[in-house]
């Protein structure tokens, strides 16, 4: 917890900070979790599992990027990097 505030503003702000952290973290650790699954079902080559999966791994990035959790450009450069991985399995 951290040290207590001078005012109720401030306390209130230390509040709302640490809600918005712990999702944040959340979110960001669901990211890294889409991104790996999706890398893993490439590497077994099935390219009807991989295409589900992007898309799922596509609407995690830009609903974070959309709620301000990543930067925008960094969800879409993220996405091109997994759709480029997803295309060499049916390939």
């Amino acid at each position: 917890m951290p040290a207590p505030k001078k005012n109720p503003s401030a306390e209130k702000r230390a509040r709302q900070a640490e809600k918005r952290h712990a999702r944040n973290v959340a979110v960001k650790s669901a990211l890294k979790t889409a991104s790996k699954k999706l890398i893993r079902t490439a590497s077994e080559k099935n390219a009807d599992a991989t295409a589900n999966v992007l898309k799922e791994a596509t609407k995690a990035y830009s609903k974070a990027a959309s709620k301000g959790i990543i930067h925008k450009k960094t969800a879409s450069r993220k996405v091109s990097r997994l759709a480029r991985l997803a295309n060499k399995t049916k390939a």
